[in-house]
């Protein structure tokens, strides 16, 4: 996926926001104990999402010559990439094909499925 977009923002002159983010659900009952563990586990989800996807990620994007900021948030994903979308006043998102069976996202949804239904802009899948 990551391939494609840079492909496309090179020949339309356009820049990158690579937008990487981290389910998390604040709907669950901990102790405060629980809560301050769970923060620290946050810390260090993020950092190795930052270590292992969007560092790397941005080189690409950078050794290709293509410009490109990276976001990582947490939450639920297709509601903080609309968001960002918008925010950026992006014209198109690009997102991979989801790897869930048929059947799981008929039952969940799945995140291409749900951009393409509430997306602003149009919503590329790649394979």
């Amino acid at each position: 996926m990551l391939d494609y977009a840079i492909a496309r923002a090179k020949a339309e002159g356009a820049r990158l926001l690579l937008v990487h983010i981290l389910e998390w659900s604040p709907y669950s009952f901990l102790t405060p104990q629980e809560l301050e563990e769970r923060h620290g586990r946050r810390k260090q989800e993020l950092a190795r999402a930052n270590e292992t996807v969007m560092a790397p990620a941005l080189a690409k994007c950078e050794a290709a010559g293509v410009t490109a900021d990276g976001l990582i948030r947490y939450g639920q994903v297709v509601e903080l990439i609309v968001e960002e979308t918008k925010k950026a006043g992006a014209s198109v998102i690009f997102v991979g094909r989801s790897g869930a069976n048929a059947m799981a996202a008929r039952v969940f949804g799945s995140v291409p499925l749900g951009l393409a239904q509430i997306a602003p802009v149009p919503t590329v899948i790649v394979p």
